[in-house]
């Protein structure tokens, strides 16, 4: 059978010696003169796959055509989409022809399209087997990481950062029952700082950073994904294997932001201590390395309290702590992120960090500094910094205040991670695309305030006034907006998953398209007016 590629062909399924135009639509079917495509395999965010084969060489052996087909054809998404497609062939390029990732064989367009041509690898995804065959054993986890973690590795020093680690993008392949990594269209080159949004669900990347959000780990969601990003992810592909349950449905700790798995799986002291480590939601607590996880596993990791069997914190002395160049859940009152770490764990950031770049090696820069005094969480120290290019760190005020905010996004900045702005009087204020996410805006005045697509993830809105406020495509995971005002407000799109909206007032707020449920509603106010996600109106209070 040939396939026809043509999103719009009503018929693409052809007879076997049709391989030149389509009788449906009278697309060309074989692509560059060579690559008859069989059958579909699937379709992401951004491109449709196909199962093709090269009938220019001998035994036309099979290979995987992957098509740029955005899930929208705004001009914006469409250039992201082909940014991310040419990182996906450029990055595949790069990492050559290591036996665990599929070999780039051909990219190419034509008529307006991208296409891209890879080795076909046959097999079963671990989503697959574990639907198929059932939870694995500590036993076959281990083993898992310790034949997948030396291929995070590798692509770790090539300078990439996958992103888009889990079950469904790593596979057995049939032919010698090795795990190859898969799909890295969602790649990020930690040498550039460029930041794609991506309006895709779920399915191969979040609304707003690229990753799947079950298994993506909180400074990702906030648009700052580093190397110890993928370990979180390959930690949650794990607790996938030993629970056969998604992450998303796992519950987690509203005040460390840490999953609760241990009610789910049996496992020995020493590789719970491994996997908790990997799962840390704070960056400084995780392992920073691929290879740092294989010691652990080998027993040889250089961590006292890991190989005790203490809980792993870090120590208020002078510790280096690695970290890689850098380029989004809880109910009612938080404490400040500040006071949910010990002292230990806090940084301190005298004058400017004395850093060095080791250029391409795919080595990690060092940042020596004391962890002790310093009251900013480790996420929010690193988006100060900026980049690692020896660029001068740029002047964060002392305590922000309305005009400092307003001054600020005016002039470009857009990272509010972390910051104090609770009470501020905002009204109107310009702020679409802000990143908030742990900001505390406890009864802060936004009324009417511009919020479009910005990152709220984790943020404290307390009785804030967000009356007629803008907040289409905001991420709002696990914000608590307790008796926060949002009458009139335009909440299109809005990913609000797991937020708190006890008390909220909605009544002629517009949810349509919002990612909320009907429990979180039913703890708020609403009226005839409210928009629901459906497009419907609420009747009643």
């Amino acid at each position: 059978m040939s396939y026809c590629v043509n999103p719009g062909c009503p018929h693409p399924q052809n007879p076997p010696d049709s391989i030149v135009q389509c009788q449906a639509c009278g697309t060309r079917l074989l692509l560059r003169t060579r690559y008859q495509v069989i059958q579909p395999l699937g379709q992401g965010g951004f491109g449709a796959t196909f199962l093709a084969k090269d009938i220019s060489l001998p035994g036309q052996p099979s290979c995987v055509v992957k098509q740029l087909r955005p899930s929208s054809s705004s001009p914006r998404v469409l250039e992201m989409a082909r940014e991310l497609f040419k990182r996906e062939a450029k990055t595949l390029g790069k990492l050559g022809d290591h036996p665990q990732i599929p070999r780039l064989l051909d990219y190419f367009e034509t008529e307006q399209q991208f296409y891209l041509v890879q080795e076909y690898v046959k097999g079963s995804t671990l989503k697959q087997e574990v639907k198929q065959s059932g939870r694995l054993n500590e036993s076959d986890v281990k083993n898992f990481l310790l034949e997948i973690l030396p291929v995070v590795q590798y692509i770790h020093s090539q300078g990439v950062i996958h992103r888009d680690i889990k079950p469904a993008n790593i596979i057995r392949r049939v032919q010698d029952n090795h795990l190859v990594l898969i799909d890295f269209g969602a790649v990020k080159d930690h040498v550039s700082q460029t930041i794609l949004l991506d309006p895709a669900d779920q399915s191969a990347n979040t609304k707003f950073s690229v990753g799947t959000f079950s298994f993506a780990p909180p400074e990702q969601m906030a648009m700052r994904p580093i190397y110890a990003s993928d370990i979180y992810a390959l930690g949650m592909t794990c607790l996938y294997l030993l629970t056969g349950k998604s992450p998303k449905d796992l519950d987690f700790d509203g005040v460390t932001g840490e999953i609760v798995w241990q009610p789910h799986v049996q496992l020995s002291p020493n590789f719970a201590r491994i996997l908790d480590k990997m799962l840390k939601p704070m960056v400084c607590h995780r392992f920073q390395s691929a290879a740092d996880v294989i010691k652990a596993l080998k027993g040889e990791f250089e961590d006292a309290d890991l190989l005790k069997g203490l809980a792993t914190q870090f120590n208020a002395s002078n510790r280096t702590v690695e970290e890689p160049t850098i380029f989004n859940d809880e109910s009612s009152s938080w404490p400040s992120p500040r006071n949910k770490i010990n002292s230990g764990a806090k940084q301190n950031l005298r004058g400017r960090s004395s850093f060095t770049q080791s250029g391409n090696t795919g080595m990690q820069p060092r940042v020596s500094r004391s962890l002790a005094e310093s009251g900013r969480s480790f996420d929010t120290v690193a988006s100060d910094r900026g980049s690692f290019t020896g660029s001068p760190l740029p002047k964060v005020p002392a305590k922000w205040d309305s005009n400092s905010v307003r001054s600020a996004y005016f002039k470009g900045q857009r990272d509010f991670a972390d910051c104090e702005l609770s009470g501020l009087q905002l009204p109107k204020a310009q702020l679409a695309g802000g990143n908030f996410y742990q900001a505390r805006l406890v009864k802060a005045n936004l009324q009417a305030a511009d919020l479009s697509g910005a990152n709220l993830g984790h943020a404290r809105l307390i009785r804030a006034n967000l009356r007629d406020a803008n907040l289409t495509e905001a991420y709002c995971s696990t914000a608590n907006f307790e008796c926060a005002d949002f009458r009139g407000a335009d909440l299109t799109g809005a990913y609000l998953s797991k937020a708190n909206l006890r008390g909220a007032n909605l009544c002629g707020a517009n949810l349509t398209n919002a990612t909320v449920s009907e429990e979180q509603l039913a703890t708020a106010k609403t009226n005839w007016l409210t928009t629901k996600p459906d497009g419907k109106r609420v009747f009643g209070f």
